[in-house]
């Protein structure tokens, strides 16, 4: 919390009350009170849902609706800003791709689905991060043209349910759930309620993220940890979970100086936009592509138990090589993993570096991605 933070001045989500009763401990996070951790800790969190199911409350993302007379127009006007395709969505499906600056750094990174609500032809629903909610929408309300309009929707919350037993455990309480494709979204009911689940998630399992009306949130959250399966899990084992998985976090990999092909993401441009570009940045990618990027995302092994945390310094040589973006310790890949740019001709597994920790130089080794294998279904 910052010294001009007080508690009064953070937001909190529908699910605030359910949190403290379950005996969290809260937290700032991205302008909001969150869970860091429930009694159980974060160890147990995380390898439940390695194991079985955990539930998470994401509500603090940002949603929103496109919304443009016909799905040609709208995915035209967000394919101005984004390098993904997004014309080629068949009603449902679900994309990741980054709102990108003019000079081709990452403003957030986001899902795109479009809508398969009946008689929704022209819409786009979009989450995006917590921290970066503002600025993505004020940067998409100066940028799009006057036939689409940004609808936020701070009524909906947003649940995710992750692991292994995910699919049994909702499909108990909202039938269908479980004929849904890795990203692929649907509406459906919860107790009457209107809800929107996509297949879908940020821990590396298969598993769902769901969006529900505020008022109708404690229902479907109480509805789901009554499921001997499931348990809540908090931000922390949300951030190691993630951290295995080998995937990106804005404010540690993805910044606005950060290129998607720096980032590791080149497979979310299809091959078609790469070469024609007419994005934000185009010029940047394709010269990176062309001549190779100043640095790489790359995963890294400490050696020992020691974790080595973000802002690190990496070393080879003797130099400066680079800098740890997020590290940790990994509990199922059993000892510290860390993310970390480095010069792409150090990027190879296999590759001995050191990092600097407590002003020693710690062994470390670049090695493949992920950490621990993902899940998902697809």
């Amino acid at each position: 919390m910052s010294d001009s933070e007080t508690p009064q001045d953070l937001k909190t989500t529908p699910l605030s009350a359910e949190h403290e009763a379950l005996g969290a401990r809260m937290v700032p996070f991205a302008g909001y009170l969150m869970p860091v951790q429930y009694p159980a800790g974060i160890l147990a969190e995380h390898t439940h849902t390695r194991d079985k199911a955990g539930l998470f409350d994401v509500s603090h993302m940002g949603q929103a609706w496109l919304k443009g007379p016909d799905h040609e127009t709208t995915a035209a006007a967000l394919e101005e800003l984004v390098p993904a395709d997004i014309r080629s969505l068949e009603p449902g499906r679900q994309r990741y791709t980054q709102l990108l600056n003019d000079d081709g750094g990452i403003i957030d990174d986001l899902m795109v689905s479009r809508s398969a609500y009946p008689g929704t032809e022209g819409r786009l629903y979009l989450v995006v991060n917590a921290s970066r909610k503002a600025i993505d929408f004020a940067h998409l309300k100066s940028r799009l043209p006057d036939s689409i309009e940004i609808e936020e929707l701070p009524q909906w919350a947003l649940l995710a349910l992750q692991g292994p037993r995910a699919e049994a455990a909702l499909e108990t309480i909202i039938p269908g759930v479980a004929a849904l494709a890795f990203m692929q979204g649907a509406p459906f009911e919860f107790d009457g309620a209107a809800i929107y689940a996509t297949r879908s998630g940020y821990t590396g399992e298969d598993g769902y993220e769901i969006t529900v009306r505020n008022e109708h949130a404690k229902g479907l959250w109480q509805a789901l940890l009554a499921h001997p399966d499931v348990m809540p899990i908090g931000l922390g084992a949300r951030d190691s979970l993630r951290l295995e998985a080998g995937l990106s976090l804005y404010g540690h990999e993805l910044d606005e100086t950060v290129s998607p092909v720096e980032a590791s993401l080149l497979w979310s441009i299809p091959k078609q936009r790469r070469a024609e570009g007419g994005f934000p940045g185009a010029a940047r990618i394709q010269r990176e592509i062309a001549d190779g990027a100043a640095r790489k995302i790359a995963g890294i092994k400490p050696e020992g138990r020691a974790p080595a945390r973000d802002g690190t310094v990496i070393m080879s040589g003797g130099k400066e090589v680079g800098v740890i973006t997020s590290g940790g310790f990994g509990p199922s890949a059993g000892g510290p993993v860390a993310l970390g740019f480095v010069p792409p001709e150090l990027a190879k597994p296999g590759q001995a570096l050191d990092l600097m920790v407590r002003g020693k130089a710690l062994p470390a080794e670049i090695v493949k991605l992920p950490f621990v294998a993902k899940s998902f279904k697809r």
